[in-house]
């Protein structure tokens, strides 16, 4: 609020001017003063002018208050509500559908959702006031309102645009199934980057084992709901497929998704080479096959990988024939615009999102079935969709967009310039 300090930060400011003040009773001032301020937001909107303020698109003005006692499980809390000189005005928060109580529902199910167990969630409501707890079918009922928005999210279209780019990658979790707890390679997750240069979470499945099948069945979900494929006529589909080595996955994106390529991830390809010589030994071969990625063109990447594979084969022949047999994989990247190189050429940015679900999932730590499971890791994936979907940066600019653009239309058969220029 721009002409009056708000109610929470006044509150706030008290708290942290006298410490003492942090007893039981914070709680229900918060929530009044978060009440407060949202009721005084909607106003501002009704009104067209926050207090005090001159706007060409005011249509009333506020006269006075009215009090309003709300019982909320924090205890009683005290509200003003804003009367208006012509017309009335009854914010929505306050309505007849009980919409405090959907918003302690949403709360709950957002605590879940953040990773705060059932215990603990029965502890929260406990400190905001409500002695009698909450149960543990409750809040199972409460978080199972979730899954309709989930599976509409995961199982919606996704021909509105072009991804050119496409991350794949798995991580496990523990899971209890008949009676007891195993390992799975659980969660896979697609993310991709849009014509547009924005970010997407493309799709999530749940399986038993990373092979051939169940990457095929998974990709093969995703063509279904919209995905396309490159052609020799249309370039503009996937172009480019990061992942791990897995074979099941490789030959999945061979079989599904023809006409893209494939980058091997180089972060999982140096864990490779520290598996096979150690940690030690490794240090010094990784830190020269580095050196394949600080180059700034095409041909400077050749030329780099062939002397660096060169150095390794009479010290390091296990490397160096590694080397040999990757380097279409490792250097998928080399024809595509420079600025996007060192986001295409490891799976980092699904990793670091694969950390966030393991954040999450830590504080379940075993998941009593593989339905809790997509329940919140579809709810995570569907948050930083919404994140990456309507935030401001993009993953990738409008120009270097543009740049790709017309690298894929230099290999389209036969050229066609006009294809997506305005990408």
């Amino acid at each position: 609020m721009t002409h009056h300090q708000s109610a929470l930060t006044t509150l706030i400011g008290e708290v942290l001017a006298d410490p003492d003040l942090a007893h039981s009773d914070v709680f229900r001032r918060m929530l009044q003063a978060g009440l407060q301020d949202l009721i005084n937001a909607e106003a501002t909107v009704k009104i067209g002018a926050a207090p005090h303020e001159r706007t060409p698109e005011r249509t009333t003005r506020r006269n006075g208050t009215r009090p309003k006692t709300l019982a909320t499980p924090a205890g009683e809390v005290d509200l003003q509500i804003p009367k208006l000189r012509e017309g009335s005005f009854f914010p929505s928060l306050l309505s007849p559908r009980r919409r405090v109580d959907k918003a302690l529902y949403a709360v709950i199910c957002q605590a879940w959702i953040d990773g705060v167990s059932t215990r603990k969630v029965d502890q929260l409501v406990r400190a905001l006031g409500n002695d009698t707890g909450i149960s543990r079918s409750t809040v199972s009922r409460i978080c199972g309102e979730i899954d309709e928005s989930v599976q509409e999210f995961l199982h919606r279209r996704i021909d509105h645009t072009w991804f050119p780019y496409l991350f794949l990658d798995a991580t496990y979790l523990d899971v209890r199934h008949r009676g007891r707890v195993v390992s799975q390679a659980l969660v896979v997750v697609a993310t991709g980057v849009s014509g547009e240069g924005r970010r997407e979470i493309l799709g999530m499945a749940l399986g038993d084992a990373e092979n051939t099948d169940f990457w095929t069945e998974f990709l093969r979900s995703l063509r279904d709901r919209g995905l396309k494929v490159a052609t020799d006529a249309d370039p503009f589909g996937v172009a480019l497929v990061t992942s791990d080595a897995h074979a099941g996955l490789k030959a999945a994106v061979k079989a599904i998704l023809p006409g893209s390529g494939w980058q091997r991830c180089r972060v999982h390809f140096a864990r490779n080479v520290t598996q096979k010589i150690g940690s030690a030994r490794s240090k010094p071969v990784n830190a020269l096959i580095s050196t394949i990625f600080a180059q700034t063109t095409t041909e400077a990447v050749t030329a780099q990988y062939k002397a660096v594979t060169d150095s390794l084969r009479s010290s390091f022949p296990e490397i160096a024939a590694m080397l040999e047999a990757a380097e279409p994989d490792l250097t998928a990247f080399a024809p595509l615009p420079r600025e996007h190189w060192q986001k295409v050429w490891s799976n980092n940015p699904i990793e670091r999102l694969n950390r966030e679900i393991k954040r999450r999932a830590d504080v379940v730590q075993i998941f009593p079935d593989q339905g809790s499971v997509t329940r919140l890791i579809g709810a995570v994936l569907q948050e930083q969709h919404e994140e990456w979907s309507y935030g401001e940066r993009r993953y990738f600019s409008d120009i270097s967009m543009r740049k790709l653009v017309h690298t894929l239309n230099e290999h389209t058969e036969p050229a066609r310039p006009e294809l997506y220029l305005t990408a």
